[in-house]
């Protein structure tokens, strides 16, 4: 049976088998609690193949940081030593549910479904130098770490961009 949606949790591996592990389990990098190791979804290479190609069929990602006029609103933010607290602070504030199931695409053979809360908690865990996107099945948002340490999030909601939220002193 060809993976879809409705089926892509068949697909996922022990954290053990994942090319990835070394960032949540081996202590030089990070040792996530077991409780939130047990929640880090990976998948084999024919799910992660199936997210590759639905990035790819979408066209999300044919200009940068995502295909012109996909979604209204892209807000961006710099990662850099120091700000990881800002970092979280304006994920969160992408008011994306916390217990809403994300998928994370890295390569054709690598990707994992995780919780948003998770990403939000251990973003810099998940997110090394290389491209990841991250999205949910309805596509009206996503998000990319880009290599060049910069996050880019489209979304059709509106929002209000971060120079606002900061204007707030939330």
């Amino acid at each position: 049976m060809a993976v879809g949606f409705d089926n892509i949790y068949d697909h996922v591996i022990p954290i053990s088998n994942f090319a990835l592990k070394w960032r949540f389990t081996e202590e030089e990098y990070n040792q996530l609690p077991q409780l939130h190791l047990d929640q880090l979804k990976p998948l084999d290479q024919e799910a992660s193949k199936f997210l590759w190609d639905f990035i790819a069929a979408t066209r999300l990602h044919s200009d940068f940081p995502f295909k012109s006029n996909f979604f209204k609103n892209i807000d961006e933010i710099k990662i850099f030593e120091g700000n990881e607290r800002d970092i979280k602070k304006w994920l969160f504030q992408r008011r994306i549910p916390f217990d809403r199931m994300v998928f994370l695409s890295y390569q054709p053979d690598t990707a994992m479904i995780v919780p948003w809360k998770l990403l939000v908690k251990y973003f810099d865990d998940f997110y090394y130098s290389d491209d990841l996107t991250v999205f949910d099945q309805s596509l009206s948002w996503a998000l990319l770490f880009f290599h060049e340490d910069e996050i880019y999030f489209g979304t059709n909601e509106h929002f209000l961009p971060s120079e606002l939220y900061n204007d707030l002193n939330l």
